[in-house]
C-alpha cells in the first residue's frame, strides 16, 4: 500500500502549499515514515484567512438546523470510516488500535453532540428600570477562528476545538500537527462530504512560525489551543495587540490522591491506566501519587505488580496494550526525570529501560520515596513515569496536591464520599475525578485553573468560548 501524502485544505479543496514544503511523517512503532505531508507558509495562511472571510459568510449565515445537519451527517460518515482512520491515527501516532477508534469515536460524538448543541444558543429579554424599554441579550459568532491542535490526542483535541466554533457559525483555520496530521485529513474529507461549504474551514499543517502567525494575524478574532504553558505564555502575547479572544489548554502536573482508607487494588489499577495510558503523554495523566503513609508500600507493590505486566508492542498487533512513545524526545526527558529523581534519592521500582525493538518503547516506569523537588514531581515528564511520594495526614495530602502552579486535573480515592467529596472542594484543579481516573465528560467544560491554563472546551460552555454578546436597548410605544 502506497504511503499518504496529505495536502492543505484551503477554500474547500485540497492543495499544494505555495513554497512546496514538505514534512515525513514518523511512525513511532518502526522510527519509519508513515506518510508524508505538505506543510503551510504564511502565504498559504493568507489564502485561507481570504476564503474564510468571504466564502466563510454562507456558512455564518446559514441557519443553526442546517450546520447541525452538516456537523451530525459528518459524524456518521466518521463512524462509519471509523476502521480505516484508526489504523491512519495509529501508525502515526503510536496509540493501540483499540484506543485510536475510542478516540476516534469521541471525536464523531463530540461533532454530533455540537450540531445538536448549536441549536439551543438561545437570547433572553431581560428586565428594565423603564417601562417603555426593552432589553434584550443575543449572541453572535466572534469571527474567524484558529485553532491550533497537538499531537497526543490529535482527531479528539480537533473535533473539541473544531465542532463547537463551526456549530455557531465561525468559519475555522485549523493547524494540526505537522507530525501527526494525516487522519485529520479524514475527518476533514468527512466534513465536506457532509456539505461543509468552502471557506468554512481550512486545514493548515505546520510548524511553530505558522502557529506563530495564525496567532498573531489581525483578521482572526480567536485562538483556542491545546500548547504547553510556555507555549500559552507565547500566544498570549502575540494575541495581545489584536486583543483575541483565547482558550489555553495548557500543561498540568495532575495529582492522585489515595487516602487511607482508600481501596488499594482499585487506586492501583485506574492509576497504573491513567499514568501510562497513551504512554503518559495525556495532558490529564497522573504526573505525581500522593498516598497516605501508612499505605504507601502497598501501593507501591501493587502498581508495580500490575505495571511489569503490560503489554507493549506495536499498536496494530492483536493483544497489545500500550504502545510506543511518540518521540525520541520523549524518551529523552522521560530518562532525565527519572535520572534526576534516583539522583536524589529516589527507588526506582520497576521499568525505565529503552525496549531493544525499532520504534521509541520504553519500559513504564514506577519511582518511590520521590523527593518533593525531583522534576518528575515538580514538571510535566509527559513520559510513562509514575512518582510515588507519601504524607500522614489528609491536610498534609492536599498542601501537596495544591503546592504547585498547576492546576488541570487532579485525583482522589478513599472510601468515604464526604471525606473525599471534601477534600476535592478544596483541589486547585479545573476538574477533580472522585474514584474515576478520567475527568472528561463531552457534556462538562473542560479546563485548567492556574498556569494550567484559561476558557473552557466541551459542554455548553465550549460554544461561548465562539460567541459575542450583544444587548439590544429599544424603546416601545406605550398603550394609551
Amino acid at each position: 500500500m502506497a504511503e499518504p501524502h496529505r495536502l492543505l485544505f484551503i477554500d474547500g479543496r485540497w492543495r499544494e502549499p505555495a513554497d512546496g514544503a514538505t514534512a515525513t511523517v514518523l511512525d513511532p512503532a518502526t522510527g519509519g515514515s508513515a506518510g508524508t505531508t505538505a506543510l503551510a507558509g504564511e502565504a498559504d495562511l493568507e489564502l485561507a484567512v481570504r476564503a474564510g472571510r468571504a466564502q466563510g459568510r454562507a456558512w455564518t449565515e446559514a441557519t443553526p438546523d442546517a450546520r447541525g445537519r452538516v456537523l451530525e451527517r459528518a459524524a456518521d460518515l466518521i463512524d462509519d470510516r471509523i476502521e480505516e482512520i484508526a489504523v491512519q491515527l495509529t501508525r502515526e501516532q503510536g496509540k493501540p488500535l483499540p484506543d485510536s477508534i475510542k478516540e476516534i469515536r469521541f471525536a464523531a460524538e463530540v461533532f454530533r453532540y455540537y450540531g445538536e448543541e448549536g441549536k439551543r444558543i438561545w437570547g433572553s429579554l431581560r428586565p428594565s428600570a423603564r417601562d417603555d424599554v426593552k432589553s434584550i441579550v443575543s449572541y453572535a459568532p466572534v469571527g474567524l477562528v484558529g485553532a491550533i491542535v497537538p499531537w497526543n490526542y490529535p482527531v479528539d483535541l480537533y473535533a473539541w476545538k473544531v465542532a463547537p466554533a463551526l456549530a455557531v457559525g465561525c468559519p475555522v483555520i485549523a493547524k494540526p500537527p505537522a507530525d501527526a496530521p494525516l487522519a485529520i485529513a479524514a475527518i476533514v474529507e468527512a466534513l465536506v462530504d457532509a456539505g461543509l461549504p468552502a471557506g468554512a474551514l481550512a486545514d493548515l499543517p505546520g510548524g511553530p512560525e505558522l502557529g506563530g502567525a495564525l496567532v498573531g494575524h489581525p483578521d482572526v478574532s480567536a485562538i483556542t489551543a491545546t500548547v504547553s504553558t510556555q507555549t500559552g505564555r507565547d500566544i498570549m502575547r502575540a494575541a495581545a495587540p489584536t486583543l483575541k479572544r483565547l482558550t489555553l489548554e495548557l500543561g498540568g502536573q495532575t495529582p492522585f490522591v489515595v487516602l487511607d482508607d482508600a481501596d488499594i487494588v482499585e487506586a492501583a489499577t485506574a492509576a497504573v491506566r491513567r499514568s501510562f495510558s497513551n504512554m503518559g503523554q495525556i495532558c490529564i495523566a497522573v504526573n505525581r501519587v500522593l498516598v497516605a503513609e501508612t499505605r504507601r508500600e502497598e501501593f507501591v507493590e501493587a502498581v508495580a505488580e500490575r505495571t511489569r505486566a503490560l503489554r507493549i508492542g506495536n499498536g496494530l498487533d492483536i493483544g497489545v496494550e500500550y504502545g510506543p512513545a511518540f518521540s525520541e524526545a520523549v524518551l529523552d526527558k522521560t530518562h532525565a526525570h527519572i535520572q534526576d529523581a534516583v539522583n536524589r534519592g529516589a527507588r526506582l521500582v520497576t521499568g525505565g529501560k529503552r525496549l531493544d525493538r525499532s520504534g521509541f518503547f520504553v519500559e513504564p516506569a514506577v519511582l518511590d520515596d520521590v523527593p518533593l523537588d525531583a522534576l518528575v514531581m515538580t514538571e510535566e515528564t509527559f513520559g510513562p513515569v509514575m512518582p510515588v511520594a507519601g504524607a500522614r495526614t489528609d491536610t498534609q495530602l492536599l498542601e501537596l496536591a495544591n503546592a504547585l502552579p498547576y492546576g488541570l486535573a487532579a485525583y482522589v480515592y478513599s472510601n468515604n464520599l464526604e471525606r473525599a467529596w471534601a477534600f476535592a472542594d478544596r483541589v486547585e484543579a479545573g476538574a477533580v475525578g472522585i474514584n474515576v481516573n478520567d475527568v472528561t465528560e463531552l457534556q462538562a467544560p473542560f479546563g485548567g485553573w492556574k498556569l494550567s491554563g484559561s476558557g473552557r472546551d466541551l459542554g455548553p460552555e465550549g460554544l461561548h468560548t465562539f460567541l459575542n454578546t450583544r444587548h439590544i436597548r429599544a424603546r416601545v410605544r406605550r398603550l394609551n
